[in-house]
């Protein structure tokens, strides 16, 4: 679900750049109404990001009626925060795939991320949509002579699979580079102007876009239920694409595992490169021209870890512009942002079914950073399965699948951190609540009447206070610094000061504290 709340514009200091996607200022606010009772329709679609969206409005073009289902408002979580590469190059993939899925899978892995990039020039050239969709170059490149051979052998292996693949040892960064991989003909847009606009042809004819409207629980049958806090959906089908799924009878929380990364909106002193950059070394450094009227601004992301860990995340912040300045000459820094993605443990999307014993309920999840060609052949994918038409990608993103080979490695080093985490924390208890040591925009985990409390003090002094531990299987929450959220260490989930849930695999709200709050010195201000 795309279940962020709108970004806030404020700065804290020592922070350059507002502190909201730039996609924003480029787009006009949504305002769909919430759902009010029960409706009926073909398929309910849950999650309004570029997979939710794509099915909606592929099963909306095929004549079946509708029902978009969004707890915020859409297009303001993940797929409102990318860089935006619409990209068949996903790092140094594919030498994985052949070697873990084997050369069939691969080529359907490929064809699928290069058939999307098509489906999206297509429907922009058919609606008419002005969004600044251009063909460009794709590289993942090295700058160390030891990654060079992974590179031979990522173009050897593209090469394999009919992918439109160079080996290139320059590029029109304005710094060195060992060796790179090269893409022709891949491209860049604005997803919000072109999702926005596939979003606005799905209302009417008993078709539906509910934005505020948050789903309590899923129910498969013939029908199926959707109940939420403003009333129901009844549907034949219903395809969960919440970021994290919201029903998980599969242990998706064991397959998938979320990562925090940071994108800065830099103007440069000088033109910006052309094509789409990417270094897949830890933490990764990505490179994304966003030509505007002064042709000189550039997407850099990067920084990325482990959701709920790796200490302060305006650290990240700052290293991040170090980075930037050490690599082009920087006039200043416009924008920043943080995002979140699920990595699937054998780095290929879940897309189907959600569970071997569901006849009717379909999942999009764990597209890894890569989600604007992946979400968008999970929206074709998904209507085809819905239709009971043919696709020929349907078994590489097959989410029952378990391919040790591929996932292992990742198997262990996702799950046995969680678990230390949901055993460790709770050896031990965190200090006694006293407001008074807390300072302004200052939080800390403490001990109230033996449960753990996230306590908050904001910069005008007001007192936030919520339960610390997750809902969803009980870590304890850990303070987000960059971000101002609750965020767990073990799956992901997130949540504002309040209590209200960023991210899901979390769908209950944290219990709130209030009493704590009676008597503290911020009730005066």
């Amino acid at each position: 679900m795309d279940n962020t709340n709108t970004p806030d514009d404020s700065s804290p200091a020592g922070q350059a750049g507002r502190h909201k996607p730039i996609w924003f200022d480029t787009t006009p606010e949504t305002g769909y109404e919430a759902l009010d009772g029960e409706v009926s329709v073909d398929t309910a679609v849950i999650g309004g990001g570029i997979a939710g969206i794509t099915t909606a409005y592929e099963l909306r073009n095929a004549g079946q009626s509708v029902a978009l289902i969004e707890r915020d408002r859409i297009l303001c979580a993940v797929t409102g925060r990318t860089t935006a590469k619409l990209t068949s190059l996903h790092g140094l993939l594919y030498a994985h795939l052949c070697d873990h899925f084997g050369q069939q899978h691969a080529r359907q892995y490929a064809n699928a991320n290069e058939a999307a990039i098509d489906q999206v020039e297509t429907t922009i050239e058919a609606q008419g949509i002005d969004c600044e969709f251009v063909r460009t170059p794709a590289y993942t490149y090295v700058e160390s002579e030891t990654g060079r051979q992974k590179i031979r052998e990522e173009v050897d292996a593209a090469r394999r699979l009919g992918l439109p693949v160079s080996y290139v040892e320059s590029t029109d960064l304005p710094y060195d580079v060992e060796a790179a991989v090269e893409f022709t003909d891949q491209a860049r847009f604005n997803p919000r102007r072109y999702l926005l606009e596939l979003t606005r042809t799905i209302p009417g004819d008993d078709s539906h876009v509910f934005e505020r409207t948050t789903v309590r629980d899923v129910t498969d049958g013939t029908p199926c239920r959707v109940t939420t806090d403003h009333g129901a959906v009844i549907a034949n089908d219903v395809v969960i694409g919440t970021h994290f799924p919201i029903r998980d009878p599969a242990l998706y929380f064991a397959r998938l595992s979320p990562k925090r990364s940071y994108v800065l909106g830099v103007r440069l002193a000088t033109e910006p490169p052309k094509g789409l950059y990417y270094d897949p070394e830890e933490p990764y450094f990505s490179v994304r021209p966003h030509p505007d009227d002064n042709a000189s601004m550039v997407l850099i992301g990067g920084q990325n870890h482990r959701t709920g860990h790796g200490n302060s995340t305006k650290e990240h912040y700052r290293r991040l512009e170090r980075q930037a300045r050490e690599r082009f000459d920087v006039e200043s820094i416009e924008y920043r942002w943080a995002t979140q993605d699920y990595v699937a443990i054998d780095h290929v999307p879940f897309v189907g079914r959600l569970a071997p014993q569901m006849r009717h309920l379909y999942v999009a999840t764990g597209f890894g950073g890569w989600g604007m060609t992946n979400g968008t052949a999970a929206g074709r994918l998904l209507s085809d399965l819905i239709l009971d038409r043919e696709n020929p990608y349907r078994s590489v993103y097959q989410p029952t699948r378990l391919n040790l080979r591929a996932s292992a490695g990742q198997l262990l080093s996702h799950n046995v951190p969680a678990a230390k985490h949901r055993i460790g924390d709770r050896i031990g208890s965190p200090p006694r609540f006293d407001r008074s040591q807390l300072d302004r925009d200052e939080a800390v985990v403490v001990t109230e009447q033996e449960d753990p409390v996230a306590a908050y003090r904001d910069e005008s002094g007001r007192l936030h206070a919520v339960s610390a531990i997750c809902p969803h299987m009980g870590c304890l929450l850990r303070w987000n610094d960059g971000e101002k959220s609750w965020d767990c260490p073990c799956h992901g989930s997130r949540f504002d000061i309040d209590g209200t849930v960023l991210d899901t695999p979390a769908v209950t709200e944290l219990d709130r504290y209030d009493h704590l709050l009676q008597g503290d010195r911020s009730d005066s201000t």
